[in-house]
């Protein structure tokens, strides 16, 4: 391998295989001739040492092109290996000089080229100028060997007086500028093409230009060449402003660099990230009143996937993405695996739901609501991290998404019932059968089982080599949080229901047409409360609580009995019995007094009898002349019985006496 230009040090075996006049062509000898020489020890004018330990793999010694003979420096040079003003140290570069080489820079690669070849040629002048050649004679053999006229040396010799030989590059690099005056364009027809262009339809350069030929013809514009106008467009017009006007501010955001997202300071199970999938098949739910033969359509996923080792830990299956499946997929979480500190999802309407991350001040969707609910990860202390939708660098449940959608979807067992990812790629048996739910649900499992145990993972924490449940699992076992949800804790990952009043007389719950009932639930008859549950398997137990949150019972369905069911008869009888004998026990807790010790106690003391009050204001009656009514007449003696009548309204009446 052979030296790049510019190079200043060189080994023995470097120098033998440059095959250079007058030197040895083998390790061995150039060895020998530089102990004999004494290369090792020899230095240059200004005492510094012309031999060196050399410091890549090896080691050994390698020497500067100094210490050779003027004619192997001069071959050197002919060959563009060395130049002059390749030494390490350098002087401040200026500021004309620093423009230069930006300019430079910004060059295409052909004027870089020709700028290296000029450099290489002349430094074989230079080479040998210290040779001990004259200035003439110099040229004359680098031009008869470069094939270069010896005025075309002279003029480069020129462009490099007094410049550094480390900047020769950017002044002799070829500086063709493109001859004639720019075209002067109409600023009003300069202003509508620019504006016919940015724009979101993205109509194409050459439509714009006819646009602007009808318009200019109207208006009297000057309107240059379609190209000429095309340049000047590129150059004034920044190509960020092209990119959002035309293809919006998503296409915008892409074209800065991703960001490079390392999950080493993790571990297994303490962040994970949600989201669902609706996959590209057909499946048949099961029979309903308005499907009797069962509705057809394409189903979601909810899954939630560990950061650490991308596993999938969780997922649920149904007809569209909702909180009821966000939550069944987060109870199997706790259930399975445990609780996470912290989790990624996107304002979606599932994962905003106020029983989802009700009471997060943080939350994109919805009104935040002071006396709102506790959602179900922040009444976990579950940190949640909210990202935008379909942003894949920020979710990598995404690209574990794209794996699945062909495994499951394009799987034989589903032929006939994929639809295709596009409206314009639908397969030929488009339609053709629809996959049962069940069977669906068991072949997700299968998949997503196979996809977490295969090898070779080209992740951070897989290395290429293990599988998604080896770096699981191997991280899970030595992780410090927690990894089992208690039964509370699953509870509450469990559907929180809306309130509900329980029966007035039992405290039985009534829901879905079905009852559900326990012995405690009489201590919230007819009050409002919360209940959870698996909507999917309503025959389970339901769990209560009343308004300020406290656990109340854990209610089983009561399921309708035949009418003559004796055993149904029975377990009804036994139940009254139950209560009757938990009543008896309530009433012996309370010590309560008998009946007729309650009687003997209010007895005990016959109460003062109160005197008859006297009227003291007396309305007299009197009986009207020539009426045809009778009247009532007070006898004396009535009036004296009266006044010894305990009750004196009594008395009253038996006074009077009827008038004729």
């Amino acid at each position: 391998m052979k030296p790049a230009g510019g190079k200043v040090w060189f080994t023995a075996a470097e120098l033998a295989e440059l095959a250079l006049p007058g030197m040895p062509r083998t390790k061995r000898n150039m060895t020998e001739r530089a102990a004999s020489e004494c290369w090792a020890v020899r230095t240059d004018a200004n005492g510094a040492p012309l031999a060196r330990k050399r410091a890549a793999r090896g080691g050994g010694t390698e020497y500067h092109h100094a210490i050779l003979p003027a004619a192997a420096r001069a071959a050197l040079a002919a060959k563009g290996i060395i130049f002059e003003g390749t030494e390490e140290a350098s002087a401040p570069v200026s500021t004309a000089v620093a423009q230069r080489w930006q300019w430079f820079d910004a060059q295409p690669e052909h004027v870089k080229a020709k700028a290296q070849r000029r450099v290489g040629i002349l430094a074989s002048v230079d080479a040998y100028l210290r040779a001990g050649m004259t200035k003439t004679a110099a040229v004359t053999a680098v031009s008869a060997r470069a094939s270069v006229s010896p005025a075309t040396l002279y003029n480069w010799l020129g462009m490099v007086d007094r410049i550094d030989p480390a900047h020769r590059l950017p002044y002799v690099a070829p500086q063709r500028k493109g001859g004639g005056t720019e075209v002067e364009v109409d600023a009003a027809a300069w202003q509508f093409i620019r504006s016919d262009y940015l724009r979101p339809e993205k109509p194409t350069w050459a439509q714009c230009y006819r646009n602007l030929e009808d318009v200019a013809a109207r208006h009297g514009w000057s309107v240059p060449h379609a190209r000429t106008l095309w340049r000047k467009f590129e150059r004034e017009v920044p190509i960020q402003l092209v990119i959002a006007l035309r293809e919006g501010q998503e296409a915008l955001r892409r074209t800065l660099p991703p960001q490079n997202r390392t999950v080493a300071d993790l571990h297994a199970l303490e962040a994970v990230n949600i989201d669902g999938h609706k996959f590209d098949v057909f499946v048949r739910f099961p029979p309903s009143r308005e499907h009797p033969q069962g509705k057809i359509g394409r189903v979601v996923m909810i899954a939630i996937q560990d950061l650490y080792s991308r596993k999938f830990l969780a997922w649920r299956i149904g007809e569209s993405e909702s909180a009821i499946l966000t939550r069944l997929c987060f109870a199997d979480l706790f259930r399975d695996w445990g609780i996470p500190q912290h989790c990624v999802l996107d304002n979606g309407r599932a994962f905003a739901s106020k029983w989802i991350t009700g009471g997060a001040k943080t939350r994109f969707r919805f009104t935040v609501k002071e006396d709102e609910p506790l959602g179900l990860l922040t009444q976990l202390n579950v940190q949640t991290h909210w990202t935008f939708p379909f942003r894949g660098q920020s979710k990598p449940i995404e690209r574990g998404f794209r794996d699945l959608a062909s495994d499951i979807c394009k799987h034989a067992d589903m032929a006939g019932a994929y639809t295709g990812n596009r409206t314009d790629a639908k397969p030929e048996n488009y339609g053709n059968a629809a996959i049962p739910l069940d069977q669906f649900e068991r072949h997700v499992a299968r998949e997503i089982v196979k996809h977490n145990a295969r090898l070779g993972r080209r992740t951070e924490m897989a290395y290429g080599k293990l599988s998604f449940d080896q770096v699981f699992a191997a991280s899970y076992a030595v992780s410090q949080i927690g990894k089992a949800a208690t039964a509370e804790q699953l509870r509450l990952a469990l559907l929180m229901a809306e309130e509900i009043s329980a029966d007035r007389k039992s405290g039985a719950i009534s829901l879905a047409g079905n009852r559900y009932w326990h012995a405690d639930l009489h201590a919230v008859r007819g009050k409002k409360v919360t209940i959870r549950f698996d909507p999917e398997d309503l025959t389970a137990d339901i769990h209560v609580y009343d308004r300020q949150g406290r656990y109340v019972a854990s209610a089983p369905i009561l399921e309708a009995d035949g009418f003559f069911d004796l055993a149904a008869s029975k377990r009804s009888a036994k139940q009254y019995a139950d209560l009757r004998r938990r009543v008896r026990e309530m009433e012996q807790l309370q010590d309560l007094l008998a009946v007729g010790d309650v009687a003997a106690l209010l007895n005990a003391a016959e109460p003062d009898q109160s005197p008859a009050p006297i009227a003291s204001v007396i309305r007299p009656i009197r009986a009207r002349r020539g009426g045809a009514a009778a009247a009532l007449k007070i006898e004396p003696d009535a009036m004296r019985a009266a006044t010894a009548s305990n009750d004196p309204l009594t008395a009253v009446f038996e006074r009077l006496t009827l008038v004729k």
